[in-house]
């Protein structure tokens, strides 16, 4: 297939299971690509990993982290690569509450890992109180 449009990246970051095709797609400068890829169940952790660096706007990038945080192949290392982007953009005041509570459902971190960020800047009362649920599920 060759790649000339926007929608033709969306494609193929949907489509293919091809995970060198799917890691050069995570450098393409359209945020509504690495979604596609972040939710596809083919992308490789090392392409995960490389887009939890991605970043164009609060909206896109949480969502994002989101999508990271459940991706069923996410690892450890991809797993604490979201945590700790959602602890800065806590820090800077954002709200990246879906990714910070997918994560709390992620038994691949220790809850003391996650419970950490119900403590930074930009969590508030409610977030906290359903990290603390989601957490306890856990256990």
């Amino acid at each position: 297939m060759s790649v000339h449009t926007p929608a033709d990246y969306l494609e193929l970051a949907r489509a293919d299971n091809d995970s060198s095709v799917l890691h050069r797609l995570a450098r393409c400068p359209y945020p509504f690509v690495w979604h596609a890829l972040a939710a596809n169940p083919h992308t490789a952790p090392e392409t995960l990993q490389e887009l939890t660096m991605a970043r164009d706007s609060s909206w896109n990038d949480n969502r994002l982290l989101r999508l990271l945080a459940e991706h069923p192949r996410a690892d450890p290392t991809v797993l604490r690569d979201v945590r700790d982007a959602a602890a800065a953009k806590l820090d800077e005041g954002e709200r990246p509450y879906a990714a910070v509570l997918a994560l709390a459902g992620r038994t691949e971190l220790a809850a003391e890992e996650v419970r950490q960020l119900g403590t930074l800047r930009g969590a508030s009362a409610r977030l906290r109180s359903q990290l603390d649920r989601r957490l306890e599920f856990r256990a």
